[in-house]
């Protein structure tokens, strides 16, 4: 049987500005692997994080390396020790779960030992590091979200953010990504003050690699590993400090060892948290395998684009329907 191999890259244009405390784009730089034996392709999508090292062109680097060993048939089990976690493997990870269940006429989730089909779910709708009024005004445009999560910046500023969404959108629960930017003293004096607002979690507030005070901290508000978490090796040093693991598939190298690292994180006590980057429905659809029984969900990358690949996964007021036609069974 001959199998082909491509991969190509796609540019998504944002919905205005999407801001973190790193940083600002307007434009999300994805690859779309592509596996086919001539009658069944499987497809998976990554968006190289820089904050790793990562480019489009290291990327694409890293998946030619493997193209021979694809092309012979290379199978899911096999690819977990020929590339890193990342991007790459995720993208190829995924197209060849994708292969296997349209191949095989079974689905990924019977792959993923699911008891079912998959089931829709709630996700959280992100709102862009801005200043307090402009995140206010948002959070209003979007208050018929269920969970919105407020992207911060550090300082006592972020406690105005949360405030003036509160405001806006009092109905809505709220969670919030400091992405690093907190210092010892934001969490000291800001976590009361975001408790008694009601905020559900904060990702990551500290440098990973530095945030061994959280080890002796009671925190008022639960709080998710993001960049501290990245693959199975990540549970040792979060458990004690985080009381939710973020599982991203770009993070984790794919959906094999994304499931992998959602059942060691609960043997180790933790709540799973999934996660996503900006990307398009191709990149969440493997992520509502993950997202099954998660304890959050935050698969809105696509809401954020101005344009959706098609065909595309169903939005309704933050509930997102799994659909086999975009990626597999």
């Amino acid at each position: 049987m001959s199998i082909s191999v491509t991969c190509h890259s796609r540019t998504y244009p944002i919905r205005g500005v999407f801001r973190i405390s790193r940083g600002a784009k307007t434009q999300a730089y994805a690859l779309v692997v592509s596996i086919t034996d001539g009658a069944h392709t499987g497809a998976g999508e990554c968006i190289p994080y820089a904050h790793y090292g990562e480019s489009v062109s290291s990327v694409m680097s890293q998946i030619a390396s493997i193209t021979p060993q694809l092309r012979g048939g290379l199978q899911i089990h096999e690819l977990q020790q020929l590339l890193p976690p990342g991007a790459a493997r995720n993208a190829v990870d995924c197209a060849l779960w994708a292969l296997r269940s349209r191949r095989s006429g079974l689905s990924c989730a019977s792959y993923a030992g699911l008891p079912g089909p998959l089931q829709p779910v709630t996700t959280a709708f992100t709102l862009s590091l801005d200043t307090p009024d402009k995140m206010g005004e948002a959070a209003r445009a979007h208050r018929h979200m269920p969970l919105l999560k407020l992207k911060l910046g550090g300082g006592v500023e972020d406690v105005d953010r949360v405030c003036a969404v509160r405001e806006q959108a009092p109905g809505a629960r709220l969670m919030a990504d400091a992405n690093e930017s907190w210092s010892e003293e934001d969490v000291e004096r800001n976590l009361p003050l975001l408790a008694h607002l009601g905020l559900e979690l904060l990702e990551q507030p500290l440098p990973a690699g530095k945030d061994a005070m959280l080890a002796g901290y009671d925190s008022p508000v639960p709080l998710a590993a993001d960049e501290s978490c990245r693959d199975r090796r990540s549970i040792a040093d979060i458990r004690g400090k985080y009381n939710y693991a973020n599982i991203k598939l770009d993070k984790a190298g794919g959906l094999t060892e994304a499931l992998a690292l959602a059942n060691e994180a609960r043997q180790a006590g933790l709540k799973v948290m999934v996660g996503c980057m900006v990307a398009s429905s191709l990149s969440m659809a493997p992520g509502l395998v993950l997202a099954q029984g998660a304890d959050i969900v935050h698969l809105d990358g696509p809401l954020l684009l101005a344009q959706d690949a098609q065909p595309a996964l169903r939005y309704e007021r933050g509930v997102l329907y799994p659909d086999p036609a975009v990626w597999a069974a």
